[in-house]
C-alpha cells in the first residue's frame, strides 16, 4: 500500500494517517465548533447577524485564496516547510481570535486563521498522492475522510459544551490547542515529496493554469466540487433551522447536527464496502441521484419537525461524502505531476462552491429557509447526475483499473 521510499521514522504508518486526517479537518473544525454560538454572538457584539456571518463567509474566501498559493509552493519547497508555516499562522490567529474585543477584530483574525489553515488542507491531499497509489489511494482517502468527518459530527457538540461553561472565546482557545497538536505532529513528519520543482515562485504559481488546461481534471473538478454547495447551504443554515425555526436549544441543536455528522463519518466507509462489489461509475451515479431525492424530501417534508428534517437531509449527506473518495482519486489520476497545484485547485473549488452555497442560503427567496435548503440540494443532485452521465463516457477522462471492475 505504502510507498516505502517515504517511511515515517517518527509518525509511522498509522501516525501519518492520523496527521492527514487532522490537517484535512481544519475547515469543519474551524467552522462547526462555533456554529452554536453564532445566534448569540450577534447579541454579544450588538451587531447584525449578517456581520457575524462574515466571520464564516470571509473565512471561506481567504481559505480558497490561500490554498491556491500554498499548494504550488509545496511543489517547490516541499510539503513540510509549507505545513509548518501555515500551522504557525493558524495557531497564532486562533489565539488572536480568542482575544478579540469587537467583531471587526474577529473578522480580521478569522481571515488569518483561514490563510494558515489553508496550507494544511493543500498539503494533505498532496501527501496522499505522494505516498499512496491506485486503489490503495481510494481506500486511504476513504479512511482519512471518514476520520475527518468526525469533526463535523462532534465539533458542534463540543462547541455547545464549551458554551455551557464559558463564552465563545473558549472555542477559539480549543482551536489553538488543536493547531498546536497539528504543529507538533508536523514537526515529526518526514518529507514525502518525490521531486521538487526548480522553477521560480511565479512559475510555481503558474502551474495552476497548466493543471487547469487538462480537460479531464478540470471537468471532474467542476462536477465533484458542486456537492459542496448543497452541504454548506445546510451547514450555514443549520443553527437557524433548528434554533430559530424549530426553537431548539443550543445543546439539542448540536445533537441533531451530530446525527447528520454520523452520515458524514459513514459515507466514505460505505464507498469502500460498495467498491468491492460495484464499479465506480455506478456508485457515483447512485450518489448523485440520492442527493436529488433527498432534496425533494426536505422541500416537501422537512418543515414538519426537526427529526423529520434531519432524516430527510441525511441521505444527501451520506451520498455527498460517499462520492468524494472516488472523485478525489479520479482527479489525482488525471495528473502525473504538479500534485500540489492539483491539490490546491481541488481544495479551492470545494471552498468556493461551499461559499456559494452559504451565499445562496442567505438570500430571501420567499419560500422559507427549509424549502430553500431542499430546493438547493435537489438542484445540485440533478445537475451532478446529468454532468456525470455526460462525462463518464468521454475519452479525455483517464480511467484506472478500478473502472474496469
Amino acid at each position: 500500500m505504502k510507498n516505502n521510499s517515504y517511511r515515517q521514522k517518527y509518525l509511522g504508518r498509522y501516525g501519518l494517517i492520523m496527521l492527514l486526517a487532522l490537517i484535512s479537518a481544519f475547515v469543519p473544525l474551524s467552522m462547526d465548533m462555533y456554529l452554536p454560538a453564532l445566534p448569540g454572538m450577534a447579541t454579544v457584539f450588538d451587531v447584525p447577524v449578517s456581520l457575524v456571518n462574515l466571520t464564516l463567509i470571509l473565512f471561506f474566501v481567504f481559505f480558497a485564496a490561500g490554498i491556491l498559493i500554498w499548494g504550488p509552493l509545496s511543489d517547490k519547497y516541499g510539503r513540510k516547510p509549507i505545513l509548518l508555516t501555515g500551522l504557525a499562522i493558524y495557531l497564532t490567529a486562533s489565539i488572536l481570535c480568542a482575544l478579540s474585543t469587537d467583531i471587526y477584530q474577529l473578522i480580521v483574525f478569522r481571515t488569518l486563521q483561514a490563510i494558515g489553515g489553508s496550507a494544511a488542507s493543500a498539503v494533505a491531499t498532496a501527501i496522499v498522492k505522494d505516498v499512496y497509489h491506485s486503489r490503495d489511494r481510494e481506500r486511504i482517502l476513504a479512511i482519512v475522510q471518514s476520520m475527518v468527518m468526525i469533526a463535523p459530527a462532534v465539533a458542534p457538540v463540543i462547541g455547545a459544551f464549551i458554551l455551557s461553561f464559558i463564552s465563545w472565546r473558549g472555542v477559539f482557545w480549543t482551536l489553538a490547542i488543536i493547531g498546536f497538536i497539528a504543529f507538533a505532529g508536523s514537526v515529526a513528519y518526514t518529507e514525502t515529496i518525490p521531486r521538487r520543482n526548480d522553477v521560480s515562485i511565479p512559475g510555481s504559481l503558474g502551474r495552476l493554469w497548466v493543471v487547469l488546461k487538462n480537460p479531464g481534471f478540470t471537468s471532474l473538478l467542476a462536477l465533484f466540487s458542486m456537492t459542496s454547495i448543497s452541504m454548506m447551504a445546510f451547514v450555514a443554515s443549520s443553527s437557524y433551522v433548528y434554533q430559530v425555526e424549530f426553537g431548539t436549544t443550543e445543546q439539542v441543536y448540536s445533537y441533531y447536527f451530530a446525527l447528520n455528522g454520523i452520515g458524514l463519518i459513514l459515507g466514505p466507509m460505505i464507498y469502500v464496502r460498495l467498491s468491492a462489489r460495484f464499479d465506480r461509475n455506478s456508485i457515483v451515479k447512485a450518489c448523485f441521484a440520492l442527493i436529488a431525492i433527498s432534496g425533494v424530501l426536505v422541500f416537501f417534508l422537512g418543515s414538519l419537525s426537526p427529526i423529520i428534517f434531519a432524516l430527510c437531509i441525511l441521505p444527501a449527506t451520506v451520498a455527498s461524502v460517499c462520492s468524494r473518495p472516488p472523485g478525489t482519486s479520479m482527479m489525482l489520476e488525471q495528473q502525473t505531476g504538479d500534485t500540489g497545484s492539483a491539490s490546491s485547485l481541488m481544495g479551492c473549488a470545494q471552498t468556493v462552491m461551499g461559499t456559494t452555497g452559504m451565499l445562496l442560503i442567505s438570500f430571501d427567496w420567499g419560500t422559507g429557509i427549509i424549502p430553500t435548503v431542499g430546493a438547493i440540494i435537489a438542484m445540485i443532485g440533478v445537475i451532478t447526475s446529468a454532468g456525470w452521465l455526460y462525462l463518464s463516457g468521454k475519452p479525455f477522462i483517464k480511467k484506472s483499473d478500478g473502472d474496469a471492475r
